[in-house]
């Protein structure tokens, strides 16, 4: 399993919000590209950016500092937040960023989506699928900054996406997202014996070590962590140990 750093941006800020609200925002550095800079000494290999301005408009605000990321460090890097056209794609995919997250089209428009994945290839596209927790205990798709819920199932969107060479899923249980409340280690279990060709990108709620550690063992292929990183709750020597046991 890799771990993912994450950096998510706003009027050119590295910030976190809690729980998708921008309301409940923290700002962690003025310099994103700083930010990445520090990642990097990590050792990690990819970098997981998120235009936070684009995923609100639909207009993409920061594309200067993901350039300069782009180009000024080694990370293989993924981007969402404001992609809405093929165009946007192709154009991010020949500007140097090796994968294109896109999040509400994936539940709001289907083929579009699936039109993507057969033309530009299911390795180029990640599929972001923001889930709460019914009380049934189904997780199910919210969309458009997890303001609207789409009465849609996880399992019913990656099923319909599985024939059209779906490889790269990210999900985040919203309710952990920024809460440091550890995450939803049963739904990641899930998803991994449900889909064990699909590589589940876990994302929300990690505090520490542990809790990758954890994500490693039910087999995961990746773990996305921001907040955790940014407050030092996971120090460099842990990371390194954490490689070196892989």
């Amino acid at each position: 399993m890799i771990i993912i750093p994450a950096i998510d941006m706003q009027d050119g800020r590295c910030v976190r919000l809690f729980q998708g609200d921008f309301a409940q925002q923290t700002e962690y550095s003025s310099d994103p590209v700083a930010v990445a800079r520090e990642f990097e000494l990590l050792g990690l290999p990819r970098l997981h950016l998120v235009d936070l301005d684009g995923a609100r408009s639909g207009s993409q605000q920061n594309q200067q500092i993901v350039r300069r990321i782009t180009a000024e460090t080694a990370f293989s890097i993924q981007l969402g937040g404001g992609i809405r056209d093929s165009a946007g794609v192709l154009a991010w995919l020949g500007s140097g960023v090796d994968r294109c997250v896109v999040g509400s089209l994936a539940v709001t428009e289907p083929d579009t989506i699936k039109t993507w994945l057969k033309e530009i290839g299911g390795d180029k596209i990640v599929l972001a699928l923001d889930v709460k927790i019914d009380a049934d205990g189904t997780p199910v798709a919210s969309t458009h900054g997890w303001t609207r819920d789409s009465r849609i199932s996880l399992w019913q969107l990656v099923d319909d996406y599985a024939d059209f060479g779906l490889r790269h899923v990210l999900c985040t249980d919203i309710s952990r997202d920024g809460a440091m409340a550890g995450p939803n280690i049963d739904l990641y279990h899930d998803f991994v014996r449900r889909y064990p060709n699909i590589a589940l990108q876990a994302s929300g709620g990690v505090r520490h070590i542990a809790d990758l550690e954890a994500l490693r063992g039910i087999g995961a292929s990746a773990a996305i962590t921001g907040r955790a990183l940014l407050d030092g709750r996971i120090s460099k020597q842990e990371i390194s140990s954490f490689l070196r046991a892989a």
